[in-house]
């Protein structure tokens, strides 16, 4: 792939994801495991490595262990590189003083000396935790064509999400006339993909503004925008037609997982001409067991079927023991389902021991249970390296993050 060098990314990485705890706990949400052997940011990185743009710093705050040692040196992405590369940006001390990242302009505005060495023509912004597939050099050419100061990628959704997202109102040359983060009463449903390119001096112009501005929050959508607009700058959305997932709590996880499956999913992960590269542990092959039955499944490397696997998706490590049955599920590394257990319509964290003739998602009604609202559309959630005893029944949309080692969960 031919190097664009006119061009940076910043892949905004530091987000915290509290929709998404337990699995959020001790890692930052970009690092969240998704579909078998990937992590989110995979994703930003991967659309990077094949749209030609080598140059890459990520901007990490939360927990940030597990995820700077996954990027490593960019090795995976080819962004091992003695000219660019991929560069882990932590928030880092000034002088006597030093601070956290105070919003997503500010997060960028720290690092100007890290982008100005570079000397870009342009820089890309991207989230580090959508699930898409994307050619940059696309939204590179409209934004050079229509002589943009910003691009905005936009995705169409219903009206009745609108209010999750940013919303712009477009002319009919896609030319922005208004942006309005979160509305109450959207009056568009192009929602913005938390995907810009900007031209460098204006952006930087823009930073410096707001960073000096005490009523200004520092935030991309709330703020710096909004100004561009204000001052009439040339700002365009770019239409993405793809798939796209804001994976932003268990259920669109769970479900962004569920799109992968089938033969011909929603989510294809199986282009070779555009690849989602990852980092992963090089696990022998799975296992099969004769005693096994799946339909319809992701299995990854190092998995032990004996049981019983459908419509769902193990990753590394995963054992299934003979009897049990794992169904519309998703069970992160190695994790163990126990002979007999039962795990229906749930996301099985990390190290988590399910003992045997145990029920994950029961439906019982005399199952005692109570709802978290974190956990919808029959979701249930165990957190990292949970132990729930043999014979335990846990009822639908619950999530458990302590071992239960006796009697029902509450």
């Amino acid at each position: 792939m031919a190097k664009n060098p006119k061009i940076l990314s910043i892949v905004l990485a530091g987000g915290e994801g509290t929709r998404l705890m337990p699995l959020t706990r001790d890692r930052a949400k970009p690092a969240v495991p998704f579909g078998g052997v990937f992590r989110l940011i995979d994703f930003p990185l991967s659309n990077c490595a094949n749209s030609g743009i080598y140059t890459v710093g990520v901007l990490t705050q939360y927990r940030p262990l597990e995820l700077n040692t996954y990027i490593g040196s960019g090795q995976p992405w080819d962004m091992d590189r003695l000219r660019g590369g991929a560069f882990v940006l932590p928030p880092y001390v000034k002088g006597k003083t030093g601070e956290w990242y105070k919003g997503t302009a500010n997060a960028i505005y720290q690092n100007v000396p890290f982008i100005e060495q570079f000397s870009p023509e342009y820089v890309l912004v991207l989230s580090g935790d959508h699930i898409y597939k994307m050619d940059y050099r696309r939204m590179l050419n409209q934004h050079k064509e229509k002589g943009a100061d910003a691009t905005i990628a936009v995705f169409n959704v219903p009206l009745e999400e609108a209010s999750r997202y940013g919303i712009m109102s477009t002319d009919e040359t896609g030319k922005i006339y208004d942006f309005t983060e979160k509305p109450e009463t959207p009056s568009s449903t192009l929602a913005s993909m938390g995907v810009y390119i900007f031209s460098w001096k204006i952006l930087k112009e823009y930073l410096k503004a707001d960073e000096e501005n005490p009523a200004s929050t520092k935030d991309f959508g709330k703020d710096v925008i909004p100004a561009m607009l204000k001052d009439g700058l040339n700002m365009y959305a770019y239409a993405f037609e793809g798939y796209w997932k804001d994976v932003g709590t268990v259920y669109s996880l769970w479900e962004a997982n569920m799109d992968m499956l089938g033969t011909r999913p929603l989510l294809n992960l199986y282009d070779e001409h555009w690849c989602i590269y990852s980092r992963n542990e090089g696990l022998p092959g799975h296992y099969i067991s004769p005693s096994a039955t799946v339909k319809n499944c992701c299995i990854t490397e190092g998995c032990k079927v004996y049981g019983t696997v459908e419509h769902s998706v193990l990753f590394s490590g995963a054992v299934i023991e003979e009897g049990a049955a794992v169904k519309n599920s998703i069970v992160l590394p190695y994790t163990v389902i126990r002979k007999n257990a039962v795990v229906e319509r749930a996301v099985i964290s990390n190290h988590c021991d399910i003992g045997s003739n145990a029920v994950i998602g029961s439906e019982d009604p005399n199952v005692p249970w109570v709802k978290n609202k974190m956990c919808t559309h029959g979701i249930t959630l165990i957190g990292d390296r949970v132990t729930v005893g043999p014979g335990i029944r846990i009822g639908t949309e619950m999530m458990v993050e302590q071992d239960i080692l006796g009697g029902e969960a509450q």
